[in-house]
């Protein structure tokens, strides 16, 4: 198959991360895979929150409640946000999660685990995240990434063998 597939077929969440922090250059290809995601009548209505400060990173996991271990080992946290002052149709959500498969994929091709961790559309964690980052009101964490190069020992990817076979039940085909 072709490489874009195998990482996408091979990628898996790591939730325990080495101390080797995630460089600059590669944090900038992550966000520009995230921003080359389509959105709706092209609104770009996402903005990025990031952090390789730990004591931040530990702030962050803390507002998600107890969902966000991943956070705590991670050298690289985003923070993904819909804006809604640019959203069109209200239709950041959608966007925000298309931007999120970008970046994780990205960061999979350049050897960089990571684990996706919900925030939206739990009221108290979008809260708890607003009030720490000082968010504006048109501005709504909707997840939150744990990046950084998988832990001695973790897994990073998986075969194919091990992943669910195509689930032909849950297509309907309409001729």
């Amino acid at each position: 198959m072709n490489q874009t597939i195998d990482i996408i077929m091979g990628r898996r969440s790591i939730r325990k991360f080495s101390e080797t922090p995630v460089e600059k250059e590669k944090i900038e290809i992550i966000l520009k895979a995230a921003m080359a995601t389509p959105t709706a009548t092209n609104a770009r209505d996402w903005k990025f929150v990031v952090t390789q400060n730990k004591e931040m990173l530990l702030k962050m996991a803390d507002a998600n409640m107890k969902y966000a271990d991943p956070l705590r080992r991670a050298t690289l946290g985003i923070l993904v946000c819909g804006d809604k002052a640019r959203s069109a149709w209200d239709f950041w959500q959608v966007d925000a999660s298309a931007a999120v498969q970008n970046m994780i994929i990205a960061a999979e091709s350049m050897g960089i685990g990571s684990c996706w961790l919900g925030v939206w559309p739990l009221e108290e964690r979008v809260k708890n995240q607003m009030e720490l980052l000082g968010l504006d009101e048109n501005t709504i964490p909707h997840s939150l990434i744990a990046f950084g190069y998988p832990a001695e020992g973790e897994k990073f990817g998986v075969s194919r063998e091990n992943r669910p076979e195509y689930e032909e039940d849950r297509v309907i085909i309409i001729e």
